[in-house]
């Protein structure tokens, strides 16, 4: 599966612009923005993936573009996949990742640490 490159940029202007520190890795078919080596926003084909609160996902639900992630066909409590309807302006883009930001310090990391 590719991913738009263009969408990729807009991620990387906003992640630069709050100055975080961030690295890419291709995955699941798109591309992921980890922060703290913890997966935090990607694309997978045309949207965005963020993790976020599992507890939250009933309220983020309900805004516009916004569907449980279901890239294996099982449901991923804490991740949702936002169409382009939620992340068509810049502003609408910048709202997801600050909360999937704002997610990433309480997040597990599933890198595993060496002895």
């Amino acid at each position: 599966m590719a991913y738009s490159e263009f969408f990729a940029d807009r991620i990387r202007q906003v992640l630069d612009q709050k100055s975080v520190s961030w690295e890419e890795k291709k995955m699941m078919g798109g591309l992921c923005f980890m922060v703290d080596d913890k997966m935090c926003v990607g694309i997978v084909q045309e949207e965005l993936m963020v993790r976020l609160h599992p507890d939250e996902d009933e309220e983020n639900l309900q805004l516009p573009g916004a569907r449980i992630m279901d890239f294996t066909g099982r449901p991923m409590k804490g991740y949702l996949f936002i169409d382009n309807e939620g992340t068509d302006s810049d502003k609408h883009l910048e709202t997801w990742i600050d909360k999937a930001l704002a997610f990433n310090p309480l997040a597990k990391s599933s890198k595993k640490k060496k002895n």
